[in-house]
This record gives structure tokens, C-alpha cells and sequence, in this order.
């Protein structure tokens, strides 16, 4: 009786299993990665390959600012997307939101190849939530043929000349953060002096005849582009892909220094598919994989391994790789607590004035 009922249930699971075969002739459905990431911030072929090597379909979500991917979180998405590419100043508040999941370390090896200094950042200590991605520079992108010479600072875009178009950065810690540093602040500051006078600065530019505007992302460099706008701001990585198709195009990393970012790969806390998100970050770390990321975003590499095949001409970019003297002028923008939300009010004020 005992080996009958053994050999029911044996043909029970047997048929349940069976039935849970696709049909004959049909394939098995992929498995799916969410990608929510900023525009145009990898290269095609990178997830091409990647669905390739791991039979899956990479299915990819767009954000144009920190705050629209915490909002986004913040209401479900933390359950819709398996990979997140937040900036260093928004990690605190994913974290203490609960929006992360921790990462087991045993499924990501290659995490070894980051460099030392972009590794076990006081936003993430070991790096329990997040792995990184890409780092750059906030800077100026200009149309070379309405200046008389190269810009420099700021000043070309916060008080500028007479007939100048000009177009501020849709990103209140970024674009205010510009401005307390032609100001002679850091970015991080929570004077409240020194705030005002970086509001008042940017609310008399927008009172100037030739102020068009907001816009994130890629916005300003493509109204650039276009002719519609002469200066706005832009990361350096899209400024310089561009550059190739577009001679008129200029960049610059302010004299009065600038924010430097670094980005990171994070799994939202209730991803659909948390081990296939770990799979992508090791692959992305992989040296050359790093490498091909880099060359196609012009963006610099956290990945020490991959530098011996990052093209030798952005290498020797300052424009990608600050040298010394410049990064003594680059400020990582960081998350302010104690009084923190003032930076929200004031980005109010100067949108609204």
C-alpha cells in the first residue's frame, strides 16, 4: 500500500511538471531584466550581449532626474524594475526609505575590479545595496560660435551677455550647486545666506531676455545642438559624444570648480527578478565590459580593470580624467539632513520667480 501511494504521487508530480512544459514547438519564455535608467547611458550592444549570454530580455524604463526615479519608487516601481542607476546624493534616502535590497556578494565577483576609491563610499559602507557604475562632472556645454573665445566659468551662463540664449539644469542640487560655487561655496553648503544669494543669482538670470528655460538630462546639450539655445548645463560624457558630429559644440569644466558624480547599480527592494539584476552587475563590472561602457558613454570608469582597454585618447582627456588640479576644484554633491530640505524650497522659489 505504502509503495502505491509512493508511486501515485511520484506520476502526480511527474504530470504536474509535464504541464508546465510549454507546448511542443513553442520555446520557453525568457526571463525578464526591468532596466530603469537614465537616457542614452549604455551601449546597445551591451544589452544585446548580455541577453544573449543569459537567455533573458532586457526591457528598458527612462528617467530624466534623481527625484523622478525616487518618486517613481516610492509609488510601486520598487516592485516593477530590477535595476536602478542612481547618483551618489539620493543612495542615503533610497536606503533609509527601504527602497534597496541587499546584495549578495557571492553572485557579483566581479566587484573586485573596482577601484579602491570609488569602492565602500560613506552612502554605502561595503557596499551592501549598491555597485558602481560611471563617474563624471556636472559642467557647461556652449555653441563655440557665439562666444569670442573659449568659456571658463560659470558667469557665461548665470549673468551672460546680451543676446545670449542661455538654458539652466533641471536638477535643483546640480544647478544650484553651480552657482554657490561661482559664488566661492561648496555645493553642499546650509548657510542660508549664502543659499539666498545663489537663488537671487539665478532668479535675476532668468529675468535676462535671452533665459529659455529648464530642461534635464540631455535637454540643454540638444537645444544646443539645434541652435535653439548658445549655453546650458550637461554632463561631460553626452557633451563629448556629441562633439564628434557637432564641431560647434564646446565644453567646459568651470574654473570655480563643479559637482562630480558618481552613479551606481542598485536592485529596487522588491525587484521581480533580484538574481538575474545581480548577473547584470557582474557583467557589467567584467573588464572589458566596463571598458566598452566607457568608450561608448565617455564617461569615466570606476573599474580598474577595465582601464588597460579604455580608448588612450579619452584616457588622456581631462575632460573625462580631471587632472589633479582640477579635482581639487570637484565637490561630490552629498545628502544634507540636518536642514537638508531647504534646498527643495529654495529650487521652488527660483523656479516659480
Amino acid at each position: 500500500m505504502m509503495k502505491s501511494k509512493s508511486l501515485i504521487a511520484c506520476l502526480a508530480a511527474l504530470a504536474c511538471s509535464i504541464l508546465s512544459l510549454p507546448a511542443f514547438g513553442e520555446e520557453a519564455k525568457p526571463e525578464e531584466l526591468n532596466l530603469y535608467i537614465w537616457a542614452e547611458y549604455i551601449e546597445p550592444n551591451i544589452i544585446t550581449q548580455f541577453e544573449k549570454e543569459y537567455h533573458c530580455k532586457v526591457i528598458i524604463s527612462l528617467y530624466e532626474s534623481n527625484e523622478e526615479m525616487l518618486g517613481k519608487l516610492q509609488a510601486g516601481g520598487a516592485s516593477q524594475y530590477d535595476i536602478v542607476v542612481p547618483s551618489d546624493f539620493i543612495m542615503n534616502s533610497l536606503i533609509k526609505l527601504k527602497l534597496l535590497k541587499e546584495l549578495d556578494h557571492a553572485l557579483i565577483p566581479n566587484l573586485a575590479n573596482v577601484k579602491e576609491n570609488f569602492a565602500d563610499q560613506p552612502f554605502d559602507k561595503g557596499n551592501k545595496y549598491s555597485v558602481p557604475y560611471q563617474w563624471g562632472t556636472v559642467g557647461i556645454v556652449y555653441n563655440k560660435d557665439k562666444f569670442k573665445g573659449p568659456v571658463t566659468s560659470w558667469k557665461s551662463l548665470l549673468e551672460p551677455d546680451e543676446g545670449i540664449k542661455c538654458m539652466f539644469f533641471d536638477s535643483e542640487r546640480e544647478m544650484i550647486g553651480g552657482s554657490l560655487r561661482y559664488l566661492g561655496y561648496s555645493v553642499n553648503t546650509l548657510n542660508k545666506k549664502e543659499l539666498m544669494k545663489a537663488a537671487d543669482l539665478m532668479i535675476a538670470g532668468k529675468k535676462k531676455a535671452g533665459f529659455v528655460g529648464f530642461e534635464g538630462n540631455v535637454g540643454g546639450l540638444n537645444k544646443v545642438m539645434a541652435g535653439a539655445v548658445d549655453i546650458a548645463v550637461a554632463y561631460n560624457g553626452d557633451v563629448l559624444r556629441a562633439m564628434g558630429e557637432h564641431p560647434n559644440v564646446g565644453f567646459c569644466i568651470p574654473k570655480e570648480g563643479t559637482a562630480v558624480w558618481l552613479d551606481s547599480l542598485c536592485i529596487p527592494r522588491d525587484a521581480p527578478n533580484a538574481k538575474l539584476a545581480m548577473k547584470f552587475m557582474n557583467y557589467i563590472l567584467d573588464a572589458k565590459v566596463g571598458a566598452q561602457l566607457s568608450n561608448f558613454n565617455q564617461y569615466a570608469t570606476p573599474n580598474k580593470a577595465s582601464l588597460p582597454f579604455i580608448k588612450p585618447e579619452d584616457l588622456a582627456n581631462p575632460a573625462i580624467y580631471p587632472d589633479a588640479a582640477t579635482e581639487k576644484r570637484l565637490e561630490y554633491v552629498q545628502e544634507v539632513t540636518n536642514g537638508g530640505a531647504i534646498y527643495g524650497e529654495l529650487w521652488k522659489i527660483v523656479k516659480t520667480r
